[in-house]
């Protein structure tokens, strides 16, 4: 059933070259549903470029808070998530709070 209470953000980084998904794009997207009075996560993709990876990326975010559990998300994805797009990952990550930050305090 659709959700009509969510916002959509998406963050955009480019990939180290040499990687397998860089060959597909230069850069790795991350699209999050967001809650938007609580940040909280309740759905998640990312062009990373196999399935595996896609669906390990979205089990580390969903259901997290991008108003409480961002520094949380970094730890886990730098603990967990041992792919050469892990920084691009996490600076996609950062673009999203940023935009729903300014979209909240705007």
């Amino acid at each position: 059933m659709p959700r009509d209470d969510t916002i959509f953000l998406t963050g955009y980084a480019r990939l180290p070259s040499g990687i397998t998904a860089s060959r597909l794009s230069d850069v790795v997207g991350v699209g999050l549903e967001v809650e938007p009075g609580t940040g909280r996560i309740v759905e998640a993709e990312c062009t990373l470029a196999t399935a595996l990876a896609r669906e390990f990326f979205r089990r580390l975010v969903v259901g997290r808070s991008l108003e409480t559990d961002f520094q949380a998300m970094v730890k886990t994805i730098e603990r967990r998530y041992h792919g050469s797009a892990q920084k691009a990952l996490i600076t996609a990550l950062k673009t999203v709070l940023d935009k729903y930050q300014s979209r909240r305090d705007g």
